[in-house]
């Protein structure tokens, strides 16, 4: 093989990147350094791509996506650095990059230590908050000059940390300056992600760098103070407390009663039951008090007055719980055999006749209360 043959060899004639990868921001083009490229070379640029040309350190031309074919008219800015005035016919060397333009997405970030804010209803509190955001690149000459450099390939994840800390950075002056209270932040992740856009872009711009979606997707108390807020929203949902502790009261006293430890046990299961009796007793008594003073001592809808004390009592009450009386239910006489049977009653509980027929006075036809003996309107006798 002649010298000129072993030439032709090395001589690199089509120029493309086929990324198989998911995290390749820059790719340097393998061979330059040994071969040269020779005029008239196919460069093919694919969406999603652009190709960087360096020549001796200095970036060159850039090219979006196409198909080109590597010529002086082409390349106005390696021509220039070359020296190559009235064009050139030999091959030429030069560095190339491929910079991958596509989005960069479902990125984490968060925070690795608890934010300090001051909230305007907890006071001082910590929070914790993490999320996702999507980057890409917008100037492929920028981000070689300021971040890759030289490598052969560049990856999303060698970054990662310096973005992460920027984001963190302004994400936590923003929380803090929105005087957003804590309970409504979940409310507002949207607002906060449109605050903290822009201000991250101005950074990730001197980078080569934009920053396409942020997404807030949890900010959360320390362990602690949730725990706290549970209590509180548990409280929120009992309402009266006075009625849950006599209904508690209560329930501690049955079992107290069901206790089946020995006389030492008994003991103190009936010490324990006079205790909560005495406060369930004074839980009652400010609680009948209140309805004492509420009612004024008179009967209302559902309710009838103690004979002896005039106290409020439910209907159908056999003694006072007030002053103890006894007291005598309201009796109507059975429709059939004349006993006294409790008012509202449906049947006889002697004969078993049945109380809510209604009766007729036989010579005038008039409804007559069961069990009367003569018509209220004629005064025929009744049986």
């Amino acid at each position: 093989m002649g010298i000129i043959d072993k030439l032709k060899t090395q001589l690199i004639e089509i120029i493309e990147w086929l990324d198989n990868t998911q995290d390749t921001m820059v790719y340097r083009f393998p061979g330059v350094y040994e071969n040269a490229i020779k005029n008239g070379a196919q460069l093919i640029v694919r969406e999603g791509q652009a190709a960087v040309f360096v020549n001796e350190g200095k970036i060159a031309d850039v090219f979006s996506p196409g198909h080109y074919s590597l010529t002086t008219q082409n390349m106005p800015i390696l021509t220039v650095l070359g020296g190559w005035k009235y064009g050139f016919e030999s091959p030429f060397k030069a560095e190339v990059y491929f910079v991958s333009t596509r989005q960069f997405t479902d990125l984490k970030w968060g925070t690795a230590n608890p934010i300090m804010l001051r909230d305007p209803e907890f006071g001082p509190i910590r929070l914790r908050a993490f999320g996702t955001y999507s980057i890409r690149v917008s100037d492929p000459a920028a981000i070689i000059r300021q971040i890759a450099g030289t490598e052969g390939r560049f990856q999303v994840e060698e970054i990662q940390g310096q973005l992460k800390s920027t984001l963190v950075s302004h994400f936590s002056s923003i929380l803090g300056a929105s005087h957003i209270a804590a309970l409504d932040l979940a409310s507002n992740y949207d607002q906060l992600s449109g605050l903290i856009k822009p201000k991250l872009n101005e950074d990730f711009n001197t980078m080569g760098m934009e920053l396409t979606k942020f997404f807030v997707e949890n900010i959360s108390f320390p362990p602690e103070v949730e725990a706290a807020l549970d209590k509180r929203t548990q409280m929120g949902i009992l309402g009266d407390l006075g009625r849950y502790t006599q209904f508690q009261t209560a329930n501690a006293i049955e079992e107290a009663a069901k206790n089946p430890g020995g006389n030492a046990g008994a003991g103190m299961g009936l010490g324990a039951g006079f205790a909560m009796g005495n406060a369930m007793a004074n839980a009652f008594g400010q609680g009948m008090s209140q309805g004492q003073q509420a009612q004024g001592g008179a009967a209302s809808a559902g309710t009838m007055a103690c004979p002896k004390c005039s106290m409020a009592m439910p209907s159908g009450s056999k003694f006072c719980s007030n002053c103890g009386a006894t007291v005598a239910p309201a009796t109507v006489p059975c429709v059939k055999c004349g006993s006294q049977l409790r008012a509202g009653a449906k049947f006889c509980n002697e004969c078993g006749a049945q109380q809510d027929v209604k009766t007729t006075c036989p010579n005038c036809k008039a409804e007559m209360a069961p069990g009367a003996k003569f018509c209220n309107e004629c005064g025929t006798k009744i049986g």
